[in-house]
């Protein structure tokens, strides 16, 4: 195994694995290996090829991928956006969480987001709930926004909700 993942942007053909990435770091048993587990929130689909392959196809919009010897180690998705970026299907491969490779994957976005849009922000909505992964991201510049977005109830494209109370909180950070 390389000691440096290699850097890329996704194309068509990488859609089946960064699905199964995204679905292993956050349902399902798999994904309490790691610490990003949302499968006491959340079960059914966290996203699908179709969803996948739209956003990688879409103009302003990039999905970074992280691999090593040709597996796929972590992804993220970043959108040119009014006034920011927006970061998202933010995934590492659930046993190699912790080991630093998250934190250098947000930082090539949101250098990506300032470098090549010329942007001076980065948003993203996180499940409120998810009090370590907030923590997280504060420690990296994010702040809390205080606005919030309802969880959509009933729209199975984002999981079956096992709780009734979920919601979505805006994080900021200045590039």
């Amino acid at each position: 195994m390389q000691t440096e993942p290699v850097f890329r942007t996704a194309g068509p053909a990488d859609v089946p694995a960064v699905v199964a990435l995204v679905e292993s770091a956050y349902r399902g048993d798999a994904s309490r290996a790691g610490w990003t587990t949302e499968a006491d929130l959340l079960a059914g689909r966290r996203t699908d090829e179709a969803a996948v392959a739209e956003v990688v196809a879409r103009p302003d919009s990039v999905v970074l991928l992280a691999e090593a010897d040709g597996v796929l180690l972590g992804c993220c998705h970043v959108e040119r956006r009014p006034g920011a970026g927006y970061f998202g299907m933010f995934s590492v491969r659930p046993g190699l969480q912790g080991a630093g490779l998250g934190r250098t994957l947000l930082t090539r976005a949101e250098t990506h987001a300032r470098e090549q849009w010329g942007l001076t922000a980065m948003e993203m909505t996180v499940i409120e709930q998810r009090a370590d992964l907030i923590a997280w991201y504060e420690r990296r510049g994010y702040r809390r926004s205080g606005e919030f977005e309802p969880f959509p109830y009933g729209d199975e494209r984002f999981g079956v909700p096992l709780r009734p109370d979920l919601r979505f909180e805006r994080l900021v950070k200045a590039l």
